[in-house]
């Protein structure tokens, strides 16, 4: 069986599991998350803590056991205290604003550029060249951040560009005649 998936799910105070037939949702102070159970495994809640097993020995059902696991396990973590991706804006004249559920960037192109925030994501901007993305579910703010990096990734002569906060941009030399 899979090591990942023979960890047990701590679920906290304040965060309320329900297992159903081939769907488990979870509900806390961030919001609530539900997702379908692959029928290679099973749930089971022992009081305040989850568990997840394979309900055959095939390799598949054993891999899907640990995928599972770490889904159920950030569902329950998101719900409770919720993710953030950090951004920063690194360039002459790069600025982002938030309007409501909108991000507003001006990222040295002709026009403006504006991303539309899907539900369940926050978006925040504490400075003009700081961009925070707040929200329940792990790969939905994940997916927001990469798509807001990829409208200018850094570039490896100068640095300019949005990069996650923490990120190492590794500089080229520049050409010599």
């Amino acid at each position: 069986m899979s090591r990942i998936a023979n960890m047990p799910i701590t679920v906290p105070s304040g965060v309320t599991v329900e297992v159903g037939e081939g769907v488990i949702s979870a509900k806390g102070p961030q919001g609530a998350l539900s997702r379908k159970l692959n029928s290679l495994i099973s749930v089971a809640s022992e009081g305040t803590e989850l568990r997840v097993s394979a309900t055959d020995e095939s390799r598949e059902a054993n891999a899907m056991s640990g995928t599972f696991r770490a889904l159920i396990a950030n569902m329950v973590e998101g719900v409770g205290k919720g993710f953030e991706k950090r951004l920063s804006l690194v360039g002459v004249g790069y600025r982002a604003q938030a309007q409501g559920t909108n991000l507003n960037l001006a990222l040295g192109f002709s026009h403006p550029v504006v991303h539309a925030m899907p539900d369940g994501v926050q978006v925040s901007t504490p400075t003009q060249t700081e961009i925070v993305i707040k929200g329940a579910d792990k790969q939905r703010v994940g997916q927001v951040a990469a798509e807001v990096r990829a409208y200018r990734p850094p570039e490896p002569y100068k640095g300019k560009g949005i990069r996650y906060v923490g990120e190492v941009v590794v500089r080229k030399e520049t050409k010599k005649k």
